[in-house]
């Protein structure tokens, strides 16, 4: 029966209507929280896409990047969150959380991006290179079409993984939607922890399938014409390795 009282308090919750506009409300923490996600995704992805897929190419220096970028995996976002507000930043507004979202986002991206390319088809590049084309047409052509589904999939896991980690920007006094859940656990209001929560996991959830129709959308291999296709000699076979990031 409690378990029902909560869930029927959380319903009540995001079905008034006093809780969605206003200072402070559903919208506005929605807004704070996309924007936060947003920025941090799109820099720890210019970041470390480029330089995952640059190594992946070389096929040097990937392995050590790789197995440093994990051990960020290992450091709480909450712990270096907490490091840069004893700093000078503590006053930059989101930039401590952006930050520390930016270091939490770049292993995956940095992975999927290396493994990707490394995982194409060797016979499919050097039957590129034996059609005459240069490394940057090998990469372009090649190895970056037939490495995007991986790399794709590491952009989702980064983007989810952030989303969800957003929610501790609320324990440094900034914005999102989990400053809901924080204001829930200071007036003891279950209801409205739940429904904080569902909140992040429904943005989650959202941002997934997003990317996921944006990627079906995409021209790329075995998906019609365009320019996304990898193009070797006739009788050559590309096998496309799949890895879940």
């Amino acid at each position: 029966m409690g378990e029902v009282g909560v869930v029927t308090d959380a319903w009540g919750w995001l079905t008034t209507g006093a809780h969605w506009t206003g200072d402070g409300g559903i919208g506005q923490r929605l807004a704070e929280h996309v924007y936060v996600s947003g920025l941090a995704l799109l820099i720890a992805s210019a970041l470390a896409l480029p330089l995952g897929l640059w190594l992946g190419h070389l096929g040097r220096g990937g392995a050590l990047a790789v197995n440093v970028s994990n051990v960020g995996r290992a450091v709480p976002v909450f712990a270096v969150l907490a490091l840069f507000m004893v700093s000078p930043l503590r006053n930059a507004g989101y930039v401590p959380t952006v930050v520390a979202l930016v270091l939490f986002a770049m292993p995956p991206l940095l992975t999927n991006a290396y493994v990707g390319v490394r995982e194409v088809d060797r016979a499919a590049v050097r039957a590129a290179r034996g059609m005459g084309m240069t490394g940057g047409q090998v990469f372009l052509r090649v190895e970056l079409p037939l490495a995007r589904p991986v790399v794709t999939t590491g952009v989702r896991s980064a983007a989810v993984q952030v989303v969800a980690t957003a929610t501790v920007a609320a324990m440094v006094g900034q914005g999102g939607l989990g400053r809901i859940i924080t204001a829930g656990f200071a007036t003891y209001d279950t209801g409205q922890v739940v429904a904080g929560a569902v909140l992040v996991a429904l943005l989650a959830l959202l941002v997934e399938g997003v990317l996921v129709g944006a990627d079906r959308l995409l021209p790329g291999p075995g998906r019609g014409p365009g320019r996304g296709h990898a193009r070797v000699p006739k009788n050559r076979t590309i096998r496309r390795s799949r890895l879940d990031g």
